[in-house]
């Protein structure tokens, strides 16, 4: 089995939103290559989940996307 990692793993370039059930806490992050297939994502999920948008991560940093803030 071995010994778990203790450093966190670096987030993939990419876009990512965090999709959760409603009135709940946790959810499970979402990446997508392109900005429209991010969008496709949101419209998609939004109907019966809560959706955050999370940001653009490059070079394992998340970076806020401007007009998708609310």
């Amino acid at each position: 089995m071995g010994r778990p990692a203790s450093k966190p793993k670096d987030l993939r370039d990419g876009f990512y939103i965090e999709v959760r059930n409603k009135n709940k806490s946790t959810g499970v992050k979402i990446r997508r290559d392109t900005k429209e297939q991010l969008l496709a994502a949101i419209e998609e999920y939004k109907e019966s989940k809560d959706v955050v948008v999370l940001g653009e991560a490059k070079n394992g940093k998340l970076i806020p996307i401007p007009d998708l803030e609310k």
